[in-house]
């Protein structure tokens, strides 16, 4: 998450990314400018009281990166290598995200450099809380509405409601989505990011002629969205998964992984290596696999120029966060490698929390089936947006996505008189 080398640096990457899709719309220099930038970004340092009585000064971030089409919306990261710079960048690419699933929301991402393994579970509520004091007056149900990220969940959510419900004076459990359901939460949430995902792997599966019931799949990094991308893939299309990895290591089996076993695996010892009936590989290897989809949930840059030539899938999987770099995006489309980029791939998370949204503004709750019906609409509709333009442009995927997004997000800064 370096901030000096431009081709690491998540930021530079997502406005290079800007100004690629402003070039293909022929955008003025004053809209280009405004889109390049957050409008909003807060740097704080809270106190902390830890459990050996000591206090610690944690630093945080909150970016509200474009709120034109509406409040902005975009997850909390709890992680000891936390940016500005990476949370501009997610900031960004939630705004997009948002646009091109046409939500009523704009882009904004939070986070805090901590560490939570090395965090008692009381000390990860003192943070928790300790954040929410800090930015409780740039935030809320019609202004910015966090939700878990990277090493944050529903308790921490539900922690961060109680705070910010104690600073308001009333129960506000809108101001966050990805909470418990007895808090306001929604059915479906929890694998919203990796079921969307699939949704929309079926709709280029079918783009491409690719039987999903005959594919192999790789899995790179097996936290929260790769874990239910490897479920989902078995129940709703009965793909083969081969291979799955997360920081640790990465195992592998020939005729197919069981998903169960290396769940609970991971679940006792907090890896998936040396899971009983695989064999062991490195994270190198599992993306060089001769796959038919290769899923992309791990952390940013895990494709780059270094490693893209490796790369032998037929469809890519973004369900990360700026898994491919520029560079490498541009070599996997001269190779006809088709990649659902994650602006698109991993909105599903954020359309769930829209749903939340809604769910809690008149306070009544639909089933999993439904929310998942709708998800499923969102998506299948915003794939065949993002298809159409890629090849009414003749640009790849991730390309496209920006054109549809950006395009409304343009539409909106025009009618409100900003550009």
């Amino acid at each position: 998450m370096s901030e000096g080398n431009n081709h690491s640096n998540p930021f530079k990457i997502a406005q290079k990314q800007i100004n690629d899709c402003a070039d293909i719309l022929k955008l003025s220099e004053s809209t280009r400018q405004v889109l390049l930038h957050p409008m909003r970004e807060f740097h704080v340092n809270f106190p902390v009281r830890m459990d050996d009585g000591t206090t610690r000064v944690f630093q945080g971030f909150r970016v509200q990166y474009n709120d034109a089409k509406g409040p902005t919306k975009g997850g909390i990261r709890f992680h000891p290598d936390e940016t500005i710079d990476t949370v501009r960048a997610l900031s960004a690419w939630m705004t997009w995200k948002c646009a091109l699933l046409d939500l009523p929301l704009g882009g904004g991402k939070g986070g805090v450099v901590c560490n939570p393994k090395e965090l008692s579970p009381l000390e990860l509520e003192r943070i928790s809380r300790g954040y929410i004091k800090a930015i409780g007056s740039f935030i809320g149900p019609d202004k910015d509405i966090p939700a878990p990220d990277v090493y944050t969940n529903p308790q921490i959510m539900a922690w961060m409601v109680d705070e910010y419900s104690s600073i308001v004076g009333k129960n506000q459990f809108g101001v966050m989505t990805g909470k418990p359901l007895p808090l306001g939460g929604s059915p479906g949430r929890g694998d919203a990011t990796a079921r969307g995902g699939m949704y929309a792997l079926r709709e280029a599966a079918r783009r491409l002629g690719i039987d999903l019931s005959k594919a192999t799949m790789a899995i790179q990094g097996y936290g929260n969205a790769g874990c239910y991308a490897a479920s989902l893939a078995e129940s709703m299309f009965g793909s083969k998964v081969v291979a799955v990895c997360d920081s640790k290591g990465a195992v592998s089996c020939q005729n197919g992984i069981c998903v169960l076993k290396v769940n609970e695996h991971k679940e006792k010892t907090s890896s998936v290596i040396e899971c009983e009936g695989t064999d062991g590989m490195t994270n190198n290897d599992l993306i060089a696999l001769d796959v038919d989809v290769l899923v992309l949930a791990a952390l940013e840059s895990s494709v780059t120029e270094r490693n893209v030539d490796q790369v032998k899938a037929k469809i890519v999987v973004e369900l990360a966060n700026g898994p491919t770099t520029p560079e490498a995006d541009e070599v996997l489309y001269q190779k006809g490698i088709h990649v659902i980029p994650d602006f698109l791939c991993n909105a599903g998370g954020v359309t769930v929390s829209y749903f939340e949204m809604v769910q809690n503004a008149y306070m009544y709750y639909w089933n999993e089936a439904e929310v998942h019906e709708k998800l499923d609409n969102r998506m299948t509709r915003a794939y065949a947006e993002v298809a159409a333009t890629s090849e009414k442009y003749g640009i790849n995927m991730r390309k496209a996505a920006y054109v549809v997004a950006v395009s409304r997000v343009v539409e909106a800064m025009k009618l409100r008189g900003w550009v």
